[in-house]
């Protein structure tokens, strides 16, 4: 299992994957989930993969030569793409091949065919676009609303993304609440560990020179790890216990009657009148 998390603001995109993989308690293995296209000044694209490691991998290699027809036109490929999203249909159309080639083997073996991919980036004249791609190769895409992607063991750093990403957030906000997102994770699954991968892009930049492998060592992971904990907790103690009882006393009282529900029934010992 893995996690990874895209997000696509106004002014930039954040990647940022885990590097473990495991086949069981005794075959954990580190590889990388992280992968950057790009052609300088023309475009920049990244894609994260969760699920099974041979056909996301069997899928990276053959996006960087995959081609979809264009009528007349040359095929198009990720390498001349004029949009992403005909870039994202290549990558699509990647994980469809290795379907076709694999898919069955696959099934007869008892394995699915399991593999995501967030995949985002920009090409020259065309804005920033993020996509999350499925197993069967269809795609759905970002947008104001739904500003991020997560692809593998999600659940655990959902809440905080939810909470505080916008469009509207700063790059170095985002990067920080994708780490807390991934801590979040790290702390609640063993299938997710280190190193990570963290990548920043800049809006128009059509490069990218933010990029770094994070390990355990990592000073400001380390201050991330340590001071959320400390800081939840300050905060899990700064509010009040329930208040059981209902007088004026009281400033935020529990027990208080429901003008939808009513209180739960208790259903006493046999013969005995139910209240």
């Amino acid at each position: 299992m893995t996690y990874c998390v895209g997000i696509k603001l106004d002014a930039g995109l954040v990647f940022l994957s885990d590097s473990r993989t495991n086949a069981g308690l005794d075959q954990i293995s580190t590889f990388r989930k992280m992968i950057v296209y790009e052609k300088p000044g023309d475009r920049f694209m990244v894609m994260l993969s969760a699920g099974n490691l041979s056909i996301s991998q069997s899928v990276r290699e053959i996006l960087q030569v995959e081609k979809i027809d264009n009528g007349d036109e040359p095929p198009i490929t990720i390498w001349n793409a004029t949009s992403m999203f005909d870039a994202v249909r290549v990558l699509g159309s990647a994980v469809r091949r290795v379907y076709d080639q694999d898919g069955q083997s696959l099934k007869a073996a008892g394995v699915d065919f399991n593999a995501s991919m967030i995949f985002g980036g920009q090409i020259k004249g065309e804005a920033m676009r993020l996509f999350l791609v499925y197993s069967a190769g269809n795609f759905i895409e970002a947008t104001r609303e739904t500003c991020y992607f997560q692809a593998g063991e999600s659940k655990y750093g959902k809440p905080v993304l939810d909470r505080m990403i916008s469009p509207t957030t700063p790059l170095d906000e985002a990067s920080k609440c994708a780490l807390v997102s991934m801590d979040s994770t790290l702390k609640s699954n063993l299938s997710v560990g280190l190193p990570l991968d963290l990548l920043v892009y800049q809006n128009d930049a059509l490069k990218c020179d933010q990029a770094v492998c994070i390990d355990e060592q990592n000073p400001y992971f380390q201050m991330i790890r340590g001071t959320w904990g400390h800081k939840l907790r300050e905060v899990f103690e700064s509010l009040e216990d329930p208040q059981w009882t209902g007088d004026a006393a009281a400033t935020n009282p529990l027990c208080v009657e429901s003008t939808r529900y009513e209180p739960l029934r208790k259903i006493t010992h046999p013969g005995e009148k139910i209240v």
